[in-house]
C-alpha cells in the first residue's frame, strides 16, 4: 500500500515540475497539490496506525511552563547543550548517536520552568521510519517550540533538511496559521468573503481547491494572503505550528569569517558553544522571548497580592487557560473572575472566561460554593 501510495505520490509530483507555471495552470496546479496532500495524510496515518509512535524512551509527558524540542542531525552536540543549560545530565559523547531515547530537563530562567528535551539525531527520510524518525518527530508535534541546533560545517544543508522532515510530518515551525474561516452550510456554492487580496492565486483556484476537499457549499472568510500550500495546510487539518528558534553550535572551531556568513544567511540565529558556554545565557533570554510567556499575579479574595510567586502563561491567554493552568475543575466551577491590570478596563473588572489577560494583571477566581 505505502509503495504504491508512494508511486502516485512521484508521479504527481514529477506532473507539477513538468507544468510550466502561468495563469493559465494556475488550477490546475492548485488541483494536482491538493491531490498530493491528500496522499501524504493517507500514507502518515497508515504508517502511524500500523506502528507506535511512544516506543521505549519516546513516551514524554509535557511539563513546566513550556515544551522546547532539539532537533538536529547526528554529532550537532544537543546531549552537551542540554546538560549545561538544564537540570538534567544528557549522556555526551563526541561521536554520533549518543542519545537513543528521549531525555527531558527543565531549564530555570527568569522565573520560568521550560522543559527542554533532547531527541536522538535524525537522519534523511526520518519522516518515513528510518533512526527511529517516526518516534522522534511525535514527540516533536506537541512541542511548543522546535529548537533546531545545526552544525557549523553543514548549515545550509542541514537546516533545509531538517525542515523538509518536519513537513513531512505535518509540522510548520515558525510559521502563523493562515486566518480562514470555513462554515459549511447546505446549499448555496461557495461565498467567498477576501479581506486581504489574493496575491498567490486567483479565487477560481481558491474554489477549486475546497471543491477538492469536496467542501461544496459554505460561507469561506479570508483575513490573510495564502499560498496554494498554505490553504491545503488549513484543509488538511492536522498541521501544528510550534515556534522555531535556530541555533548553530560549535562555533568555537569556526573563524570569524565563517561566522560572518553564518550570521549573513541566518540573522535571526543564536550562535553558540555549548561546549566553552559562549552565548548560552543569550539563548536562554531567546528561549524566553520566543515562546512570549508572561507574568501574572493571583490572589485569593480578601487576601493581599503574592507579587513574589507569579503564575507565568503564554502570551494572549484567556482566564480558561489560568483557571486550567491551576486545576481542570477551575472550569466547572467557575463563577467569574476579578482583574486589576492592563486588560481590564477598570480596577476589580469582573470577567469571564474569554477574558484575554496581559502581563503584570492581578486577578481572583471566583468559583462555586458548594
Amino acid at each position: 500500500m505505502s509503495a504504491t501510495i508512494d508511486e502516485q505520490i512521484k508521479d504527481i509530483e514529477d506532473q507539477i515540475k513538468r507544468t510550466q507555471k502561468n495563469k493559465s495552470t494556475e488550477h490546475h496546479i492548485g488541483l494536482l497539490k491538493a491531490k498530493v496532500a491528500k496522499l501524504r495524510r493517507k500514507k502518515l496515518d497508515s504508517e502511524i496506525a500500523s506502528r507506535s509512535v511512544s516506543g521505549f524512551g519516546f513516551d514524554v509527558k509535557k511539563a513546566g511552563d513550556g515544551t522546547v524540542v532539539l532537533i538536529g542531525f547526528p554529532s550537532t552536540g544537543k546531549s552537551t547543550l542540554i546538560s549545561n543549560i538544564t537540570s538534567k545530565e544528557s549522556k555526551v559523547g563526541a561521536y554520533a548517536f549518543t542519545t537513543t531515547t528521549a531525555i527531558p530537563g527543565i531549564l530555570f530562567h527568569r522565573g520560568t520552568q521550560i522543559q527542554i528535551i533532547d531527541l536522538p539525531g535524525i537522519i534523511e527520510n526520518a519522516s518515513r521510519g528510518r533512526g527511529r524518525g517516526k518516534e522522534i518527530l511525535a514527540v516533536a508535534r506537541s512541542a511548543d517550540m522546535i529548537l533546531i541546533l545545526l552544525d557549523p560545517y553543514n548549515v545550509d544543508s542541514f537546516y533545509e533538511k531538517t525542515l523538509h522532515e518536519l513537513k513531512n510530518v505535518a509540522i510548520r515551525p515558525g510559521k502563523t496559521e493562515p486566518d480562514i474561516k470555513i462554515k459549511k452550510k447546505e446549499r448555496g456554492g461557495i461565498a467567498l468573503s477576501t479581506l486581504a487580496k489574493l496575491s498567490h492565486m486567483s479565487e477560481k483556484t481558491f474554489c477549486g481547491i475546497l471543491r477538492a476537499y469536496k467542501i461544496l457549499n459554505a460561507m469561506v472568510t479570508v483575513r490573510s494572503d495564502p499560498t496554494m500550500d498554505e490553504l491545503i495546510d488549513v484543509l488538511e487539518g492536522n498541521r501544528v505550528y510550534p515556534k522555531r528558534l535556530v541555533v548553530v553550535n560549535k562555533i568555537d572551531l569556526i573563524k570569524s569569517k565563517q561566522k560572518n556568513r553564518i550570521i549573513k544567511k541566518f540573522p535571526d540565529a543564536i550562535l553558540i558553544s555549548s561546549l566553552t558556554g559562549e552565548n548560552l545565557n543569550i539563548l536562554k533570554d531567546a528561549i524566553i522571548n520566543k515562546l512570549e510567556l508572561i507574568q501574572i499575579y493571583l490572589k485569593k479574595q480578601r487576601e493581599k497580592t503574592d507579587f513574589n510567586e507569579p503564575l507565568i502563561v503564554k502570551k494572549n491567554s484567556t482566564i480558561k487557560d489560568v483557571c486550567n493552568k491551576i486545576h481542570r475543575s477551575f472550569v466547572k466551577q467557575f463563577r467569574y473572575a476579578v482583574v486589576s491590570g492592563s486588560s481590564a478596563k477598570h480596577t476589580n473588572q469582573r470577567v469571564g472566561l474569554d477574558h484575554v489577560i496581559q502581563e503584570g494583571d492581578v486577578i481572583t477566581i471566583i468559583v462555586k460554593k458548594f
